[in-house]
């Protein structure tokens, strides 16, 4: 059965063209060459062989995709470390296949992929105890308004407790530097310059609070595109790509379990979309969250939960995320 894929409360960019998105999706099990023609075989296009642990398929449904072992390891600058990722690490380094940018519309096809994958024996991150593998959604912004940047970062950084409790991360993925939340100052900061915030403000905000791409939604890429130079000026890494997309870092890909889809896991981003959309309701989440954190945060559970009943009130929670926050 197709998985369907929630639209976005902004479906469409400035210019009027429906918001796209580019997918990252890590798995085991596979090697590039079979993962490409699985894809090719199902989408069309041509596979071609790149070298160095790569492959791309060209003229698919999805336009150009790239397959390759983990670009971590595939690009260091350490031979030993290269030559491991051919040999031992085959078991431990996930195959990536990332896309272009493509229309939500197109997100069906690449959950029928998914599909492909999992049955050709495609690994996810419960297949074994070191398989840190993760799913990550580029999400292109609405538009350059500073709502349409700093309003979903509000929503995120409002909800993430939240999130965390109702899905929790497997223990492979938790030891990863990616899986930090935010750290509560930032979110302080971002509470008190509220939904009408602007960009500079915010931007300086998280600058000063987070200036690391480790965190579960990376602003830095989007900051990049209006001031490249300040955001690489102060943030931890100079690893980066300007590009007007939240870049939102899901940390598991359980490609191998059945009930597991990109649907569920896009549906998030669609609650902090329409979180980031409802003034009210961002309003009464800064004062939940304001009530819950003292000078210290000693917990985040008790706002996990409060944020879920408010999310429940207003009608946000699917029944998987009620499901797993009960249980959580």
């Amino acid at each position: 059965m197709t998985a369907e894929f929630a639209p976005l409360p902004q479906p469409d960019a400035s210019d009027g063209s429906p918001r796209r998105v580019g997918v990252e999706i890590e798995f085991g099990g596979l090697d590039e060459s079979h993962a490409a023609a699985i894809a090719a075989d199902l989408l069309g296009g041509t596979v071609h062989d790149e070298g160095d642990a790569t492959r791309t398929v060209s003229d698919s449904a999805l336009g150009k995709l790239e397959i390759y072992l983990d670009s971590t390891w595939r690009k260091s600058r350490h031979e030993a470390v290269r030559t491991a990722t051919e040999t031992l690490g085959r078991d431990l380094i996930p195959v990536e296949i990332v896309t272009e940018p493509i229309p939500v519309s197109d997100l069906p096809q690449l959950s029928r992929l998914c599909d492909a994958l999992r049955e050709a024996g495609a690994e996810g991150t419960k297949a074994g105890l070191l398989n840190g593998f993760g799913l990550h959604y580029n999400i292109q912004t609405a538009s350059d308004a500073d709502a349409d940047i700093c309003r979903p970062l509000l929503a995120y950084a409002l909800i993430e407790s939240w999130m965390r409790r109702a899905r929790p991360i497997d223990q492979s993925r938790a030891v990863l530097p990616f899986t930090d939340p935010y750290p509560t100052r930032l979110v302080r900061a971002l509470c008190d310059l509220g939904p009408d915030a602007s960009r500079a403000d915010v931007q300086d905000a998280y600058l000063d609070h987070a200036p690391d791409r480790n965190y579960g939604l990376d602003m830095l890429p989007v900051f990049a595109t209006f001031d490249e130079q300040t955001v690489r000026d102060r943030m931890k890494s100079h690893k980066l790509s300007p590009r007007p997309a939240f870049h939102f870092r899901l940390p598991e890909s359980r490609i191998d379990e059945p009930d597991w889809s990109l649907a569920d896991e896009w549906q998030r981003w669609v609650i902090v979309e329409r979180v980031a959309a409802d003034t009210d309701l961002l309003r009464r989440l800064i004062d939940g969250w304001k009530d819950e954190h003292g000078a210290v945060t000693l917990s985040r559970r008790a706002w996990a939960t409060r944020c879920g009943d408010i999310l429940a009130e207003h009608g946000l929670m699917t029944d998987r995320d009620d499901a797993a926050g009960s249980a959580a």
